[in-house]
């Protein structure tokens, strides 16, 4: 244990002036077992000190084969182990500059242990959340709707909230809104997504009530809906399939559903393209505008991120494409698309890479990275910067 004296007479070595130097001294010394393997650094910005702060949580997800990334309630981060050349020393009580006050007359020794070292920490940086695997481990048993009379429900590969929350790589509140997004529902305290053909019944149902019923599909009358297809489907799935495919309002007490345009048209093409390899666009298109519901208007707009239409191919012609069915990586992405096809206009892949920005980001900031530009008949097309194996 160093007295003042000790430590006065080692500024004087050091050349240091006593008066230039905060009064309080700290004296460090090295507890008995002390290790760098005791304690991990990680650095957090503001928002999430005063997350810890408020008394919230961070949770570290990943499974073994996955790199792992912390998540807060509603944002992920990746983690990255940066090294740094100082040793940075872990000091319980120890007081920084801008906590002491050189109030005392006198200089004084403050004896304190170090319980812990470590020459590197933890980084975060904000990310995508990985959703892909929720929806594909939902697929693992889709709900084909009740079971008939005398047959058992498959209970297998079922899973809770708190299931995904171990599985999927992103927060609560990320997987809540994909959860959304992918048309799943609670079924008997699961989480379900519904059979894609099921789905489509579903909505056929609500479409063909809406045509007999001579409604405007922007009001739907739920009571009146649950009550005609009762006998057909339970009222949750009617009521869940409304929830999904239109906007709830109130009016004069009355619940109603004004059924979203785009989504029974995306829906509508979907059943059509599914089992086609590719489709000559103005067949489907006559199609597709003959299967949707009196009054709604199809537009291939309608199909960005889901679609593909192919203008060089004669005739014209349009497949399945879904952003949803691609890599998840930035990478994998880019490669993956130029497989598919070798040049893509702005206006084409834009649509397929949009997920992929972070904050701040652009498609356009993506393309430089990734892609190649040239001019190809006046029109500016994006290749591979590599040369891409088929």
């Amino acid at each position: 244990m160093r007295t003042l004296e000790e430590v006065l007479a080692t500024l004087q070595i050091a050349k240091l002036k006593e008066e230039d130097l905060q009064k309080t001294i700290h004296c460090l010394s090295f507890g008995d077992n002390v290790s760098s393997a005791d304690y991990c650094l990680m650095e957090l910005d503001d928002t999430l000190c005063k997350h810890i702060e408020a008394g919230q949580s961070l949770v570290i997800r990943g499974d073994k084969d996955e790199r792992a990334v912390l998540c807060s309630g509603d944002k992920t981060y990746d983690l990255k182990i940066a090294d740094t050349s100082n040793l940075l020393l872990f000091v319980p009580g120890c007081k920084t500059p801008d906590q002491l006050t050189n109030s005392l007359d006198s200089t004084h020794v403050a004896h304190t242990q170090i319980w812990g070292f470590c020459n590197s920490y933890w980084e975060l940086r904000k990310q995508r959340p990985k959703l892909k695997k929720l929806k594909k481990i939902l697929m693992e048993n889709p709900y084909e709707g009740p079971a008939l009379g005398g047959q058992e429900e498959n209970t297998d590969n079922r899973y809770t909230m708190q299931d995904l929350l171990e599985k999927i790589q992103a927060s609560e509140e990320e997987i809540q809104t994909h959860l959304e997004t992918i048309h799943a529902c609670q079924i008997d305290g699961y989480w379900r997504v519904l059979d894609f053909d099921y789905e489509m019944k579903l909505l056929g149902h609500v479409t063909q009530l809406v045509d007999s019923e001579s409604w405007s599909f922007n009001k739907v009358f739920l009571q009146t809906s649950l009550e005609e297809l009762a006998p057909l489907e339970p009222k949750e799935m009617i009521e869940h399939c409304l929830n999904c495919y239109g906007n709830r309002y109130t009016e004069n007490d009355q619940v109603f559903y004004a059924l979203h345009e785009d989504k029974v048209c995306r829906a509508t093409a979907l059943l059509l393209l599914q089992n086609a390899v590719k489709f000559n666009l103005r067949e489907f298109q006559e199609v597709w505008q003959q299967s949707v519901p009196d009054g709604m208007s199809t537009q291939l707009d309608q199909l960005k991120s889901f679609a593909l239409v192919d203008r060089t191919s004669r005739p014209e012609t349009i497949y399945l494409l879904r952003v949803e069915d691609l890599p998840e990586d930035t990478l994998e992405r880019f490669n993956h698309l130029f497989t598919l096809k070798e040049k893509w206009t702005e206006d084409d892949i834009t649509p397929y890479i949009q997920d992929l920005c972070g904050e701040k980001q652009t498609t356009g900031a993506l393309l430089t990275k990734y892609a190649r530009s040239s001019m190809q008949n006046g029109i500016k097309v994006f290749n591979s910067r590599r040369p891409v194996a088929t």
